[in-house]
């Protein structure tokens, strides 16, 4: 239980390390912290939509094969299905890095 705490504890010291770094006197500046949320929404984005999309792609990759192993006879039509839908998962990651690159360009300092 110890062992929990004290990770715990290391990581709040970790992550909240980086903010008194870039800690700015008023009037910004190369740590001005008032952009910090579209940087954590840029980062985000990209995270968060390459986790669904490798959990999505995974899964329908999984179940296709299942479904081919179960009826050869269906291959076709299945395969059919999966790249159509491992198209539009994949369009999520893309759509994602066009919003997390639409939010970087609007940090100063980043052009």
């Amino acid at each position: 239980m110890i062992k929990y705490v004290r990770n715990a504890v290391w990581t709040v010291a970790l992550t909240l390390a980086p903010t008194a770094a870039f800690a700015a006197e008023h009037g910004g500046g190369a740590g001005d912290m008032s952009y910090f949320g579209l940087a954590l929404g840029a980062g985000l984005a990209m995270g968060l939509a390459g986790l669904g999309c490798g959990i999505g792609q995974g899964l329908t990759a999984g179940n296709t094969t299942a479904g081919i192993a179960r009826n050869p006879g269906a291959a076709g039509n299945m395969f059919v299905n999966f790249i159509l839908g491992m198209a539009l998962i994949e369009s999520i990651a893309l759509v994602s890095f066009v919003v997390a690159y639409m939010l970087q360009s609007k940090i100063p300092g980043l052009e």
